[in-house]
């Protein structure tokens, strides 16, 4: 049996990498264009950095696949039974709008399955964690908090419920990437009753369904497997489920390509 990855870790790793994204927020940067088009700033390079050097101290014996690290060839990935999922700087066309809507995310790859996630918001300094079998839960004010071990984190934290105890329909989106699909599925929801409608940045999308503030959360359109990770483990730990748009099956990790195929988040397991 795996030893239980401590959140406290998690938790300080986040932080620092949140520390190093605002020491930049806001001021003039270069913006380089990857492959794919997507920004880099010197804001996702930092919290990478700041990330892999915590995970590596503290959990040396399992390997870490980042956005914004070396790439690593399939042939020696697909052997990792568990692996570290990140995401350094998720949103940052939010980081460079300035809007706050970026996170630092974090997931624990087993056996192609997220069975943790960790999510910063650094702008308003909130931390989001889901665990298997564990919950899932938040912290408001997370760099201001002090606790002793990990039973003191748990005893401060706002559990999470996924369903949305509000009686109607809410579906949120991309704040940056909407899709004629997308649009669609909501258009068909909006035949059987009244939905409304709310956008966000980054991974908080999957926040707010695991908050149980949204019922939906329909991604048809391509997202990378470090977009998707941390914030599955925290919407399944709250009762929710993420599952293939193509199939309906659990949404899994690891594949040769690391693009990810469209999804459903939603706030129940239907």
């Amino acid at each position: 049996m795996e030893k239980r990855i401590d959140p406290l870790i998690l938790l300080e790793i986040s932080l620092s990498a949140g520390k190093e994204i605002m020491a930049v927020y806001g001021k003039e940067l270069a913006i380089e264009t990857k492959a794919d088009e997507s920004p880099l700033t010197i804001a996702d390079q930092r919290s990478h950095q700041a990330i892999e050097l915590g995970l590596q101290r503290a959990f040396p014996d399992i390997p870490v696949l980042s956005e914004e690290g070396s790439e690593i060839p399939y042939k020696e990935r697909k052997t990792w039974k568990r692996f570290w999922l990140v995401d350094p700087l998720d949103g940052t066309k939010e980081f460079i709008k300035q809007n706050g809507e970026f996170t630092v995310n974090i997931a624990l790859i087993e056996d192609n399955y997220p069975v943790l996630g960790a999510i910063y918001v650094p702008a308003t300094d909130v931390f989001y964690y889901g665990e298997e079998n564990g919950g899932a839960y938040k912290i408001a004010e997370a760099s201001k908090a002090k606790f002793k071990n990990t039973e003191a984190l748990g005893e401060k934290s706002t559990p999470l419920s996924a369903r949305n105890a509000s009686g109607k329909i809410t579906v949120v989106t991309s704040r940056s990437h909407m899709s004629a699909e997308t649009e669609d599925f909501i258009e068909a929801l909006e035949g059987d009753q009244a939905v409304e409608r709310v956008s966000a940045g980054s991974s908080l999308k999957f926040c707010l369904v695991a908050e149980g503030k949204a019922d939906y959360y329909p991604r048809f359109a391509s997202t990378m497997e470090w977009d998707t990770a941390a914030g599955q483990a925290i919407v399944e730990a709250a009762g929710g489920t993420v599952r293939s748009a193509k199939d309906q099956s659990r949404f899994s990790y690891n594949q040769e390509s690391l693009t990810n195929e469209w999804f459903l988040a939603a706030g129940w397991d239907e």
